[in-house]
């Protein structure tokens, strides 16, 4: 696991996973099919890795702008994933209700969008994997400028949804409750003013909005 509690001196090197999807692996490829079988059939349950062999389940490192169009699934399932990050589009999959990326121990933050799925209320995550989370403290990536790829985060404000100008993304951190659990969420902001309209934190964590960063002082925790 990318976030081992016992490793010292883990806050001063640690940093966002940076790997590219290989967007002509074969593992993709068939992905993207399986999404847009699962769009047109307009199937509940999205189970794609099942789909896929051990091998091009490796070579997954996100998941497709195209989830955007699984508005009738209700349980997307990701067990054992080796994704690194989940796009904004999720946030468009707004029949979803219920989140299951369990055991994707390279998963450490999500972005902000989830908070638009209005009727997830159930979710499995392996907490421990989280930057922030309750039992660990594990510490936040300092969010250097664009550390996340355009094509990553969306061109749009996670916020208001507005375009995102030439001057860049404010990106911040914030823990919120999202379905069963607290999950560290990247926000990529039009405007400082979007930043200032984000929700209060969840008690016990990070009170406010931060860039991340050894100096970001934590309630509690081992670190």
């Amino acid at each position: 696991m990318c976030l081992d509690p016992r490793r010292e001196r883990q806050q001063a090197r640690l940093r966002l996973h940076d790997e590219h999807q290989d967007t002509s692996a074969p593992g993709w490829l068939r992905l993207l099919e399986l999404v847009e079988e699962a769009a047109a059939d307009g199937r509940e349950v999205f189970r794609p890795l099942t789909e896929l062999s051990p091998d091009e389940r490796r070579q997954i490192v996100t998941l497709p702008p195209t989830i955007a169009r699984l508005t009738a699934v209700k349980h997307l399932v990701l067990y054992g994933s080796n994704l690194v990050r989940i796009p904004p589009q999720i946030g468009a999959m707004t029949a979803l209700e219920e989140f299951s990326p369990y055991t994707s121990y390279r998963l450490h933050w999500f972005p902000y969008e989830i908070t638009r799925c209005p009727n997830l209320t159930r979710s499995t995550v392996s907490t421990r994997a989280l930057y922030g989370n309750f039992k660990y403290r594990s510490p936040f990536p300092e969010l250097q400028p664009e550390p996340v790829p355009p094509g990553d985060r969306g061109a749009a404000c996670s916020v208001c949804d507005e375009p995102i100008g030439q001057a860049g993304a404010h990106q911040v951190w914030i823990s919120l409750r999202v379905a069963t659990d607290v999950l560290p969420l990247l926000v990529n902001a039009c405007s400082p003013a979007c930043v200032q309209a984000l929700p209060r934190p969840a008690e016990d964590y990070v009170p406010t909005p931060h860039a991340g960063g050894p100096e970001v002082v934590q309630p509690g925790g081992r670190w």
